[in-house]
């Protein structure tokens, strides 16, 4: 029979869901559903200190949005501890592991020594040789301890990545590394093999920061003669300078780009693009296509840049697929939680001026504000467009034509007006865009909107004529 392929998504809820933790949940979730196999959702709790049932609830959210369903968990790993806790008797009773009694200040000493040496610090293995009875003995009496592996002190350690080939470490730079602490709980080395082998992953696809760790998992995948899964490591995502994404690049929460509108079909596509590619020219690719065509073999090697400009074409490109029925819904949805009382106004009316902005914003949050001056009569002008456009001589006088013209026109459409406005320009030797401009501010507040036509007509008479008329006396060179 084939193979079911088990995968599996395992953050510490220490923080937000990052980008980067997205990505490598996404990878997972198309690999998986790619190959009609599982994915598991694995929290990585074990650190009481930082672990947060708020970071919980925000990965769970994140991972929601983004549509990456899990086909079981999720599961904790602080409600498995029995398991690590029988795992830790197992390999100490193999022989494979031992206690360690040393205390933090002498291993502090040594981390010392081996620096000012300019050498790794690899522990001098001063417990291994303790009696086992002895071992005992002190454990039962209460004497803190960690359990340390028995690491070959010869050899070399390979890993057998999908993604980079053969990587080669000297198993004598591992060092005899810590399986559980003095309290008993499990260090992540230890729980993460554990866990995957009784979770019976078939491929665990991470970030490459996590590549140092493998040669430990495979000697602890030798120790108790388990069968170690196929491992793929991704490349890093960098920022435009090519450091690792950090904060001073821009949001790297998943969900503060739901907050600014982003939608999840772009996030998708964008995340899915950090490392992988189709080909050299495709970048639109639904959820669908994505399944239909993610390998592991596609995965590239070389460091990943988060382009925010392209993640806002992305959003743009989605928004106009959706159609304009369901890009109006989610923007009145996305208006709605965001402190406009959309049911206070028309919904036609409203879809039509959220139709004009769609293509002038780069996300909903963007859409919400150039909305600002349909929705409310109490919007800031623009003070350079003001300075530009209405603090000038003449600026007034052109207001003045404006009211009477749009007073007598029997509606505001282009038909109706652009001749209208054709004679005006021609009868002031204005031309058509400094005509226009002066309106332009006085309506929205700044000098780049829809047409003034549609402006117009979304505004209707009355509100337009009132703030012509605001903008002439407040806001015009006196």
């Amino acid at each position: 029979m084939a193979e079911t392929i088990r995968v599996r998504f395992a953050p510490s809820p220490t923080g937000y869901l990052h980008v980067g933790g997205a990505r490598t949940a996404l990878f997972n979730w198309l690999f998986a559903r790619r190959q009609g196999g599982r994915f598991v959702l694995r929290i990585e709790d074990t650190d009481e200190a930082r672990s947060t049932d708020e970071a919980i609830n925000q990965i769970i959210e994140g991972l929601r949005w983004l549509g990456l369903d899990w086909d079981e968990g999720p599961h904790f790993q602080s409600k498995r501890l029995d398991l690590y806790r029988a795992a830790a008797d197992q390999i100490l009773e193999s022989g494979h592991a031992y206690r360690c009694f040393c205390t933090n200040e002498r291993l502090e000493t040594l981390r010392e020594e081996a620096k000012a040496a300019k050498k790794l610090f690899v522990y001098d293995r001063k417990c291994a040789s303790l009696d086992p009875a002895e071992s005992g003995r002190r454990a039962a009496a209460g004497e803190p301890h960690v359990l340390r592996l028995r690491v070959p002190d010869e050899g070399v350690a390979a890993v057998e990545d999908l993604i980079r080939g053969t990587v080669k470490v000297d198993r004598s730079q591992l060092g005899d590394f810590v399986l559980t602490r003095t309290d008993g709980m499990p260090t992540f080395n230890f729980a993460n093999v554990i866990d995957d082998h009784d979770m019976g992953i078939t491929h665990v696809i991470r970030g490459e920061d996590h590549l140092p760790n493998t040669p430990r998992h495979l000697l602890l995948y030798r120790a108790f003669g388990y069968e170690p899964p196929r491992f793929a490591h991704v490349p890093m995502i960098l920022g435009p300078d090519r450091a690792k994404l950090s904060k001073r690049h821009g949001a790297v929460s998943v969900l503060a780009y739901r907050d600014e509108g982003y939608l999840p079909e772009a996030m998708v596509n964008f995340l899915a693009l950090l490392g992988w590619s189709l080909d050299d020219k495709t970048d639109f690719l639904t959820r669908e296509q994505l399944i239909e065509n993610f390998s592991i073999e596609r995965i590239n090697k070389a460091g990943a840049i988060f382009n925010l400009e392209k993640l806002q074409w992305l959003n743009g490109v989605h928004f106009r697929a959706l159609g304009e029925a369901e890009s109006t819904r989610r923007a009145r949805e996305f208006m709605a939680a965001h402190g406009v009382n959309v049911e206070a106004y028309d919904h036609g009316w409203l879809d039509k001026i959220i139709a004009l902005q769609i293509e002038r914003s780069r996300n909903l949050a963007q859409l919400q504000q150039n909305l600002r001056y349909f929705l409310s009569d109490e919007f800031q002008h623009d003070e350079k467009a003001v300075a530009k456009h209405l603090r000038k001589e003449g600026a007034a006088p052109l207001l003045n034509e404006w009211i009477q013209l749009l007073s007598a026109a029997p509606a505001l459409d282009h038909e109706t007006l652009e001749p209208q406005l054709r004679a005006l320009s021609e009868r002031l030797q204005v031309s058509f865009s400094k005509l226009m401009q002066p309106c332009r501010v006085a309506l929205t507040g700044v000098d780049a909107s829809p047409g003034l036509f549609d402006v117009l007509d979304a505004l209707g008479k009355e509100r337009a004529l009132k703030r012509l008329a605001y903008a002439r006396d407040h806001l015009c060179k006196a």
